[in-house]
Order: structure tokens, then sequence, then C-alpha cells
């Protein structure tokens, strides 16, 4: 169900409870700024989920709240995952999807990092 990215952070959300340790993940990478796991329900060849470890509820609370020394860990995470998996080259996809309009299902910012396969358009186009 899309989510009110206005709405306050939701510490029981399940980013959370998987940056608590509370829910079992593939960890891919983390840092200071960020963490990264597997999707459980990959969309891709590659499907990988990148969240700050900061109470942020979209992009644009982030972009809105956090300091820049957090802005740029975070962003500098999302860079080296991608490299790690290989993905520069050919090429991958960045996601982050905010509110209702945006599809957004959980309400802790997360970058989704698909690759490893042609991806298509970038949109489903209007018919």
């Amino acid at each position: 169900m899309p989510i009110d990215p206005t709405l306050p952070y939701d510490d029981e959300n399940i980013f959370a409870k998987i940056l608590r340790g509370e829910i079992p993940s593939t960890k891919v990478y983390e840092d200071e700024w960020a963490y990264a796991f597997e999707d459980i329900n990959p969309q891709a060849e590659v499907h990988t989920l990148v969240i700050p470890k900061g109470r942020y509820v979209s992009w644009d609370d982030f972009s809105a709240k956090a300091e820049a020394e957090e802005i740029a860990g975070f962003v500098r995470a999302v860079g080296k995952v991608a490299r790690d998996k290989g993905l520069v080259e050919p090429g991958y996809r960045m996601m982050a999807n905010v509110g209702a309009h945006g599809g957004q299902e959980v309400p802790h910012l997360h970058v989704h990092i698909f690759g490893g396969e042609p991806l298509g358009p970038m949109i489903a186009r209007r018919r």
C-alpha cells in the first residue's frame, strides 16, 4: 500500500527492523551511513536495496533534513554497491519512489539498484 511521505517516521517499518537486526536480510554492503541488501522479491537479475541508517521517510525527507556529510555518505554507498556488483558497464537503473503517486510502499528512504540485464523503458507508456 502506498504511503504518505509527509507522515512522521515509523520506527516499526520493515527497513527499521532490518537495520536493528530484527528481520534477517542478505547484506551486500554496510558503512556508517548506509546498509545494502538483496531484495527478497527481485524485479531484475540484480535487485539490491540501499537504505540510509538515519530515520528518513523518503528522498524528500532526506534531502530536506539530512546533514551534507550524511547525504554524501549515502550517495557514495549507492555508487559503491553498483560498482562492486559490476553494473557500471553495461549500465544499471536506480529508483527511489516517493509517496502514493510514486508507488512508495515502505516509509523509510530506499534506493533500488536494478541491473544485470536490459531493463527496457524507464516507465510504462500511456496508451
